[in-house]
C-alpha cells in the first residue's frame, strides 16, 4: 500500500515536472518567435543613432563618460520602441573615428540619422559625418532633466566635481554651432530640444520616424495606373515622371485585358471565399441582387490578383468602356474590391486621381487610413463641410459596419451596381492633397473634426467635418490652394509629420487650417 502510495506520487511528480517543462518551453518559444517577429519588422526600416562629446572631458571629469552612455542608450532603448532597427554608432569623441562610423551607417542603408548631443561636442565631427551618410541628420538636444538640481549642485564639494555635472547638462552648447557649419552645406537637418522625459521630445522623434518611414514606403511603391483620366477633369491631370521624381514611386501601366482575364479564370471556390469576405468585412444590405454580390466578388478576386502579380502597392483607375462591353462590366463592379484593397494597405484611387492616390498612400504608411473623398455641401447651420466619395473608402476609418449597398446609377459614370455607405468615426482628422502647382509638387493639409450629425444616405462615404477657421474660410482657403478636388483623409491629427514629410522630400507644404 505505502509503496503503491510511493509510486503514484512519484509518477505525479514526474508528470508534474513534464507539464512544468512544456508550459515554460512554449512561452520561450512565444517569445522567441515574437522577437524574431519583431527582428523581422525592424530590419526593413533601419535610423542611425550616434552620440557626440569631447575626447578631453573624459579624464578631467570622472565617471562622466559613462554617464552619457547611459544616456545614450536610454535613447536607443526608446527609439526601438516605434518599430524600427537602430544603429547605435556609439559615442564619437575625435575627427578619427568618424569614418569607421559613417562607413557603418551607410552599409546598413539607414534612412535618417539622430545625432546626440551628450556634451560639448565639435562640429569638425558633425560635418564629415553628415556629409559621408547623405541622409537627413537630426540633432537631439536632449538634457537629462528638466533642470539641474540647483540645491544639489552647489552642494557639490568643488567646482571640479560641479564642472562635470554641468558638462553632463551642457548639451545645448553645440547646437549653435553645428547648425552654423551645416547652413553652409546642402545636408537636411533638424534639432529636436528638451529633456529625457519629455513627451515633446518622444512626439518629434516618433514624427521624423514616421516620416522617415513614409519616404522609404513612398520610394519602394508601385503604383499602378488602370485606364485613363475622366475625360476633361483637367484638375486630375498628372505628371507621372515628376511624381516618381519626387516620390520615387515606379510607375505600372496596367491593361483592362489583363484584369478581364483573371476575371475569366475565378474559380467558384474564389468566389465562394471572397463572398465570405464581404460578408465578414460589410453589412450586406438585404436588397443587394445576388447577381451583383457575386459580380463585385469575381472582380475583387481578379483586382487582388493583378495587384499581386505586379506587386503593387496602390492603384489609380479610371474606365467607361463601350455600353454593355466585357470592361464596363469590370469598372462598374471594381468599388467593393477597391475598398478591401485599400483597407488591407493597398489604396485605390478612382477617376485615375494619381495625385490623390499618392496622398492616401502616405496616409497608409503612417498609420492614419487615407479615404478617398470630395468636397459634397457645406451645412452653414452647423458651420461644417461634407466630404465623401462613391468609393474606394477606407473601411477601418468607419463609425461602424461599413454598409454594401446597390445603386441604380454611378452618378457622372456608365452603369450601376454596389457601393459604400460610411460615415468616419467621430474624432481629429487630417485631410492631405498632394498638389501639382507652376514650381513642382507641394503637400496641402488640414486639420478638422469628424462630427456626428445627419449626411446623405446616397451609398457614399460621406462625413462631417468641423474647422477651426469655418466652413467658408475653410472652403476658399483650401480651394485657393490650388488642389485636385480629391483628398485622403486620415483618423488623427498628423499635420506635423506630414510637415516632416515634406521636409525630407523637399518639397513645400501648405496648411489651411
Amino acid at each position: 500500500m505505502i509503496i503503491t502510495e510511493k509510486r503514484n506520487n512519484q509518477k505525479t511528480r514526474f508528470i508534474y515536472q513534464i507539464l512544468h517543462v512544456w508550459y515554460y518551453a512554449n512561452i520561450y518559444i512565444c517569445i522567441f518567435v515574437k522577437k524574431l517577429i519583431i527582428m523581422e519588422h525592424k530590419t526593413d526600416f533601419n535610423v542611425g543613432l550616434i552620440g557626440v562629446g569631447l575626447n578631453t572631458y573624459w579624464a578631467q571629469f570622472e565617471g562622466l563618460h559613462e554617464r552619457l552612455l547611459g544616456y545614450q542608450q536610454t535613447i536607443r532603448e526608446r527609439m526601438e520602441a516605434y518599430s524600427v532597427n537602430v544603429i547605435d554608432g556609439g559615442l564619437l569623441d575625435s575627427p578619427q573615428n568618424v569614418r569607421h562610423a559613417a562607413d557603418e551607417m551607410t552599409n546598413k542603408n539607414i534612412e535618417i540619422l539622430f545625432v546626440y548631443i551628450s556634451t560639448y561636442a565639435l562640429s569638425s565631427l558633425v560635418l564629415p559625418l553628415a556629409q559621408q551618410c547623405k541622409v537627413p541628420v537630426i540633432f537631439l538636444n536632449v538634457q537629462p532633466v528638466a533642470a539641474i538640481d540647483y540645491k544639489y549642485f552647489n552642494s557639490l564639494p568643488g567646482r571640479k566635481e560641479m564642472t562635470g555635472e554641468w558638462l553632463a547638462h551642457c548639451q545645448a552648447c553645440s547646437a549653435p554651432e553645428f547648425a552654423a557649419v551645416l547652413n553652409r552645406t546642402d545636408v537636411m537637418y533638424d534639432i529636436v530640444t528638451g529633456y529625457l522625459d519629455d513627451s515633446i521630445v518622444w512626439n518629434e522623434i516618433e514624427a521624423w520616424i514616421d516620416a522617415a518611414r513614409v519616404k522609404k514606403g513612398m520610394r519602394e511603391n508601385r503604383m499602378g495606373i488602370l485606364g485613363h483620366y475622366y475625360d476633361g477633369m483637367l484638375d486630375v491631370y498628372t505628371d507621372t515622371t515628376l511624381q516618381s521624381i519626387t516620390f520615387g514611386t515606379h510607375i505600372e501601366q496596367l491593361e483592362m485585358c489583363e484584369l478581364s482575364h483573371f476575371y475569366d479564370n475565378v474559380t467558384a471556390e474564389d468566389l465562394a471565399k471572397k463572398r465570405k469576405e464581404f460578408e465578414e468585412t460589410f453589412h450586406v444590405a438585404e436588397d443587394c441582387e445576388e447577381y451583383e454580390l457575386d459580380r463585385a466578388a469575381r472582380t475583387s478576386v481578379a483586382l487582388d490578383r493583378l495587384v499581386e502579380s505586379h506587386d503593387l502597392g496602390s492603384m489609380a483607375y479610371y474606365y467607361e468602356g463601350r455600353n454593355g462591353s466585357t470592361y464596363e462590366n469590370l469598372i462598374t463592379s471594381v468599388i467593393v474590391g477597391n475598398t478591401l484593397l485599400t483597407g488591407k494597405g493597398v489604396p485605390v484611387a478612382g477617376e485615375c486621381e494619381v495625385k490623390n492616390v499618392q496622398a492616401m498612400k502616405i496616409m497608409s504608411l503612417l498609420g492614419a487610413g487615407g479615404s478617398f473623398s470630395e468636397l459634397y455641401t457645406a451645412d452653414f447651420n452647423d458651420d461644417v463641410v461634407l466630404w465623401g466619395h462613391d468609393g474606394p473608402a477606407h473601411f477601418a476609418m468607419s463609425d461602424d459596419a461599413v454598409q454594401l449597398v446597390p445603386l441604380p446609377v454611378y452618378h457622372g459614370k456608365p452603369g450601376k451596381g454596389l457601393s459604400i455607405q460610411m460615415t468616419v468615426k467621430p474624432g481629429d482628422v487630417t485631410l492631405l492633397s498632394v498638389c501639382e502647382g507652376r514650381d513642382g509638387v507641394f503637400l496641402l493639409v488640414a486639420e478638422a473634426e469628424a462630427v456626428e450629425g445627419p449626411v446623405l444616405n446616397i451609398g457614399n462615404t460621406n462625413s462631417r467635418y468641423r474647422f477651426s477657421c469655418g466652413a467658408r474660410a475653410f472652403i476658399n482657403a483650401w480651394s485657393k490652394a490650388g488642389p485636385s478636388h480629391h483628398c485622403a483623409i486620415g483618423r488623427g491629427n498628423v499635420a506635423h509629420k506630414l510637415e516632416k514629410v515634406a521636409s525630407l522630400l523637399n518639397i513645400p507644404i501648405v496648411k489651411v487650417c
